[in-house]
């Protein structure tokens, strides 16, 4: 892959995009981590207004730091990039008081996390509507297209996705031609809506390298019997990551109403 051409095709992109739906810039949601630092810059680039939106909740303190000095760089490099910080900790506490109490459990906990990005999307799209701005998503092509590693409504809750047809390990090309800062580059990729330590890769239960080959071997239309061992552990991963998330991937399904009826 050719960066330079592959970030001046995006940004061409983002500003036909910007320009053609008559809006006047971007939003992205900052994390701290390489998706959304490469999103918010690519956006940056393009000279429209770009907000910056940190929203953390109960995040860890790393997280926070590398998103705080991923915006401070992005402001030295563009003018017409600003920022805001939301904290919805209080939000997300209140929502579990005001929820029925449930035992916990996994279950519980991935629908909290889920609730979380929920929050975020709301927030986003809260600054879209008072600037008129289009909410840029941050998701990979892994992510997006691959094992559905995102919270449908949530940080899959976007109107346009520039990033989306990258592979992670492309993802991180693109961030070290733009000169994302190294801290994040070399960060675990992590989601932080779970409050602790997990990576993605201990959610998934396979790196992205891992994964990405996993894609590759599916478009050959490769089956687990083509392979042993830890490639077979992590084509399973994939697969059924793959399937089970189909409804994340595919328009949402609508009833047609026979015409005789």
């Amino acid at each position: 892959m050719d960066a330079q051409k592959v970030t001046e095709h995006i940004i061409s992109w983002l500003k036909t995009y910007a320009t053609r739906a008559g809006v006047k810039g971007f939003v992205v949601g900052v994390s701290g981590g390489i998706d959304s630092a490469a999103t918010s810059t690519l956006c940056a680039a393009t000279g429209f207004p770009t907000l910056c939106v940190e929203m953390p909740i109960h995040q860890a303190h790393n997280q926070v730091t590398r998103a705080e000095a991923h915006i401070a760089q992005l402001k030295e490099r563009y003018q017409n990039v600003s920022s805001v910080r939301v904290d919805l900790t209080s939000s997300f506490d209140n929502f579990i008081k005001v929820v029925p109490e449930v035992t916990a459990s996994e279950q519980v906990a991935l629908s909290l996390a889920n609730t979380r990005a929920r929050l975020r999307m709301t927030t986003l799209y809260y600054f879209a509507g008072l600037h008129n701005y289009l909410v840029a998503g941050t998701g990979n092509k892994v992510e997006d297209f691959g094992v559905g590693f995102y919270t449908k409504y949530g940080d899959g809750g976007v109107d346009l996705s520039p990033i989306a047809d990258l592979m992670k390990s492309e993802v991180y090309e693109i961030a070290a031609f733009l000169k994302v800062p190294i801290a994040i580059q070399e960060a675990q990729p992590t989601d932080g809506l779970f409050g602790d330590s997990r990576t993605d890769e201990d959610q998934i239960g396979a790196s992205y390298d891992e994964l990405e080959w996993a894609m590759k071997m599916q478009n050959l239309e490769k089956t687990s019997n083509d392979f042993t061992g830890r490639e077979q552990e992590v084509f399973k991963i994939y697969t059924r990551l793959n399937s089970i998330n189909q409804h994340k991937m595919q328009p949402i399904p609508v009833c047609k109403i026979p015409k005789d009826l």
